[in-house]
This record gives structure tokens, C-alpha cells and sequence, in this order.
């Protein structure tokens, strides 16, 4: 006989993106309120956390708290080693931060592809400007991007969510594994 015990809702992890006018991204547990936006859930807050470094190197945005944030004279370590932008001195329009919000949020919806081909389409139209260090960062962004879609791609016959559960029973021992597929990429 085992007792197997299923984990509730509450234990997984999300991807919180603030709804202010300068979104911060985080790690969060509990209660949905508006006008904030979730992601996940995720298997596990490690993987959750992960996605969060890997969103904010690649689209540098803000994982500073609302008092920081709101009292800042000058741009932070995060702006200095390029993961920031510094929105909260002023270094870039809200506009231009909500665009790349925009993209982070798509890039967590699942819809990778358009991502890649807007970001693409900017870093043509930088290069074509002879903005050569605007187009240089979006190549990195968009290389960035791939090389983590190749590392997490799961190939399907159909175009569904997937939960794999395996389970083994050795020496009165059991072992259960749990693995999700969510729009073609295997997230734990």
C-alpha cells in the first residue's frame, strides 16, 4: 500500500508582471489580484525562477521593489552589467518599456515564434538605420531566445498540453515522475 500525495495549486510557482506603469517581474505564491498579470503555474518555483533570469537578461526588465524603485537618483548595479534598463531614472520612455514588456509577456503566453520574427524585424530595420549596436543587442536577444527554445523543445505529433507521468515500484519503493509539455516545450 502507498500514500501518494498530489501537491495543491498553492505550491507551484508564478511569474508575477506588475501592473504599474513601469511593470516589475517576480516570483510569487498566493492570492491573483488585478490589474496584475500571472504566468504559470510552474512545477516548481526553480523553474519559475529560472524563466524570471531568463526574461530579465533578455529583455532587461525591472526586478526592483516598488520603494526602490520609486526613489532612485541614479541607475543601479542591474543597469550597469546590462540587465536593466533603468526605467526608474528615466533612461527610456514608458512606451519603449511597455513594448518590451509586451514581448516578455507574448515569450510567456507561448508565442515564442512571433517574438523571435519581431525582434528580428527591429534588429533588420536598426541595421538598416545603420544603428549598428541597437541591431547588435536585438541579435543577441533573439540568439538568446533560440538557444533556449532548442534546449526545451519536446516534439509532438499534436498541438496539446501534456502531462507524462511515470511510475516505478522497486525493493517496496515507489518512484513517481512528473514532466509538463505546454505548447511544444517541456517546462519540468
Amino acid at each position: 500500500r502507498y500514500n501518494v500525495v498530489f501537491r495543491d495549486d498553492k505550491s507551484y510557482g508564478y511569474i508575477l508582471v506588475t501592473g504599474h506603469e513601469f511593470p516589475q517581474i517576480r516570483f510569487y505564491r498566493g492570492v491573483h489580484e488585478k490589474p496584475h498579470r500571472y504566468f504559470g503555474p510552474f512545477p516548481s518555483s526553480l523553474a519559475a525562477r529560472e524563466s524570471i533570469q531568463l526574461i530579465q537578461k533578455t529583455f532587461l526588465l525591472r526586478t526592483c521593489e516598488e520603494a526602490v524603485f520609486a526613489h532612485r537618483s541614479r541607475p543601479c548595479l542591474m543597469y550597469q552589467i546590462k540587465r536593466c534598463k533603468a526605467p526608474c531614472v528615466g533612461k527610456l520612455s514608458a512606451e519603449e518599456y511597455a513594448a518590451d514588456v509586451r514581448l516578455a509577456e507574448l515569450f510567456l503566453k507561448g508565442r515564442h515564434s512571433e517574438v523571435i520574427d519581431r525582434l528580428s524585424a527591429q534588429m533588420e530595420a536598426a541595421a538598416a538605420a545603420l544603428r549598428f549596436e541597437e541591431a547588435a543587442a536585438l541579435r543577441d536577444q533573439v540568439r538568446a531566445l533560440q538557444a533556449v527554445l532548442h534546449r526545451q523543445y519536446v516534439s509532438s505529433t499534436r498541438d496539446t498540453d501534456v502531462d507524462i507521468v511515470a511510475a516505478v515500484v522497486e525493493h517496496g519503493e515507489l518512484c513517481v515522475n512528473l514532466a509538463m509539455v505546454r505548447g511544444g516545450l517541456h517546462l519540468g
